[in-house]
């Protein structure tokens, strides 16, 4: 039984784990939505949302070296306190939200999408067809 057993292990180890989560957190803060597998998905989304209150609690030199200690990455702390917060300012809490994919085809895994709530994540480009490359060729 699990009793009071807060976290997943993943498979790794725990040095491992956390660098795992804080660059998911960091690519989650850089791109506003990523895919990866429900258990990495609901462990990031756990430290993001912690992240986001450490942020509210005041913007501060020892609030910004606290989500640095964690996240790693000065960019992505910038951006946190710059992009995220003033978007999640009014919210209490659920800063995230995970989606669920379904399987992934060659392992069976679970996959699911994790993006912020309240951030808009950036339009993506089209593709472009081999007609209009065609059309250029000529």
């Amino acid at each position: 039984m699990r009793h009071l057993v807060k976290d997943r292990k993943l498979g790794r180890t725990k040095a491992h784990r956390k660098a795992l989560l804080a660059h998911l957190v960091c690519a989650l803060i850089e791109q506003k939505r990523i895919t990866t597998t429900l258990p990495k998905a609901k462990e990031a989304r756990s430290l993001a949302e912690a992240m986001v209150t450490v942020a509210k609690g005041s913007n501060s030199v020892l609030a910004r070296r606290e989500a640095a200690s964690v996240l790693r990455k000065a960019d992505a702390v910038k951006m946190l306190f710059e992009i995220i917060l003033p978007a999640c300012q009014n919210r209490v809490g659920g800063y995230t939200r995970i989606m669920k994919l379904g399987r992934r085809r060659s392992d069976g895994s679970e996959m699911a999408v994790i993006e912020w709530v309240d951030v808009r994540p950036p339009e993506r480009k089209e593709k472009k067809k081999k007609e209009s490359e065609q059309e250029n060729k000529k």
